[in-house]
C-alpha cells in the first residue's frame, strides 16, 4: 500500500500509520494507492476511511461491469481496462476509486493469474511519473482521478489500435485469396469481433456511469467539467469501437459471400457432373434397349428353328409337304411381330 501526500506540486511517501492524521489536515492532495486488496488493505478502507461495507466488499472482489455509488462524502467507481491474452482472450483490469474532499484512494482489482501484476498499475504508474516529474500538478481529487482514467481511455484506444491492425490483415487476406483454412480463419475473424464487442462494452458502460455522475450533487463546477471530459473519452471508445466493429461486420459478410459463392459453383459442377453421369446412363440403358430388342428378334426363330430340328419320329408335321415353308413363314412372322412391338415402343 502507497501512501503519498501531493503538495506543493511534489509527492511526499507517508506511511499506513500517518493516515488518519493526514486526513484530517487540511493541506495537500492525499492519494493511497492499494496494489492488491489484502487484509491490510481492508482494515485501513473500512476503519480509517470508514467506508461503506458493501463497497469494501466490491474493491476486495472481482467485478465484471462497471459501477458507480455515491455516498454523501465520496464517489466509488469501478472502471476496467483491457489486456490482450493468450488465444485472443481479453482479460478485465480492474481499477477501482474512491473519490473524495480532498483524497482518492486507488484500488487494483484481482487480476487473473496469467497477467502479469504489473499490468494492473500502468494507470497510476504512468501518472506518478508525470507527477514526479512536474508535468502534472493536480489539486483536487477529480484531477487526479481525470489524468488516471484519461491513461485508461487510451489504453482503450490503443486496444482497438492493436484490433484495427489484425481486422486490416484480416481483410488483406480475403481479398488477396490467402485465407488459407477457411475454419481457422473464421475463428480469427469472431476473435476480433469479441476483442471489439469487449473494449466496446467498457467504453459504453463507463461513458454512462460518468454521464450520470456529471448530475450528481456536491461536486464543483471543475469537478464536474471534468467528469463530463471524461465521459467524452468514453463516448469516444465506444465511436471508435462501433465503427470498427462494422468494418469487420463487412469484411465477414464479404468473406460470407465468397464462401456463398464458392458453393454455389461446386453445387453446380456437382449438378454438371451428375447430369453428364445422368446422359450416359441413358444412352447407355438406350443401347441395352436396343440389343435387348434384337437379341428377342433374332431368338424368335431360332427357338422354332431349334424345335423343329429335333430329330424325333413322332414330332408334328414331321413329313407334311407344307411344314418347311409354315416354319419359314412363322419364324419371318415372329420376327416381324416383335421388331414391330420394339419399335412403337421406341427401343428400336
Amino acid at each position: 500500500m502507497e501512501v503519498r501526500l501531493i503538495i506543493d506540486g511534489g509527492v511526499e511517501e507517508r506511511g499506513v500509520e500517518e493516515l488518519p492524521k493526514l486526513l484530517k489536515d487540511e493541506d495537500g492532495l492525499l492519494w493511497v494507492d492499494i496494489p492488491t486488496c489484502d487484509d491490510e488493505a481492508v482494515h485501513v478502507l473500512s476503519e480509517v476511511f470508514r467506508f461503506h461495507p458493501l463497497a469494501v466488499k466490491d474493491a476486495s472482489e472481482r467485478n465484471r461491469v462497471p459501477k458507480m455509488h455515491a455516498y454523501h462524502d465520496h464517489v466509488f467507481v469501478i472502471l476496467h481496462a483491457p489486456e490482450r491474452g493468450e488465444h485472443g482472450h481479453v482479460h478485465y483490469i480492474e481499477l477501482d476509486q474512491f473519490i473524495g474532499l480532498r483524497y482518492l484512494v486507488t484500488v487494483h482489482g484481482p487480476i487473473n493469474p496469467a497477467v502479469h501484476p504489473d499490468v494492473a498499475l500502468r494507470e497510476t504508474c504512468a501518472v506518478l511519473e508525470r507527477i514526479q516529474a512536474g508535468r502534472l500538478r493536480p489539486t483536487t481529487p477529480f484531477q487526479l482521478s481525470h489524468a488516471i482514467v484519461t491513461v485508461l481511455t487510451r489504453e482503450q484506444e490503443d486496444f482497438i489500435e492493436t484490433l484495427t491492425k489484425d481486422v486490416w490483415q484480416l481483410e488483406q487476406r480475403l481479398t488477396g485469396g490467402n485465407v488459407g483454412d477457411p475454419e481457422k480463419y473464421l475463428n480469427e475473424l469472431f476473435l476480433a469481433r469479441h476483442g471489439l464487442l469487449a473494449v466496446r462494452t467498457m467504453g459504453s458502460q463507463s461513458g454512462a456511469i460518468y454521464h450520470s455522475m456529471t448530475t450528481l450533487p456536491g461536486i464543483s463546477t471543475e469537478g464536474r467539467d471534468l467528469v463530463a471530459d471524461t465521459a467524452q473519452q468514453f463516448d469516444r471508445v465506444r465511436s471508435l469501437a462501433d465503427g470498427e466493429t462494422e468494418y469487420l461486420h463487412g469484411v465477414i459478410e464479404f468473406y460470407q459471400t465468397v464462401l456463398s459463392v464458392k458453393s454455389t459453383l461446386l453445387g453446380q459442377a456437382q449438378n454438371e457432373k451428375v447430369q453428364q453421369l445422368t446422359e450416359a446412363s441413358y444412352a447407355q440403358n438406350e443401347e441395352i434397349k436396343k440389343i435387348s430388342a434384337w437379341a428377342a428378334i433374332f431368338f424368335a426363330p431360332t427357338l422354332i428353328g431349334t424345335v423343329y430340328g429335333m430329330n424325333f419320329d413322332h414330332m408334328p408335321e414331321l413329313h407334311s409337304v407344307i411344314g418347311y415353308p409354315l416354319a419359314l413363314l412363322a419364324m419371318v412372322l415372329s420376327s416381324v411381330a416383335l421388331y414391330m412391338v420394339f419399335k412403337r415402343r421406341k427401343w428400336l
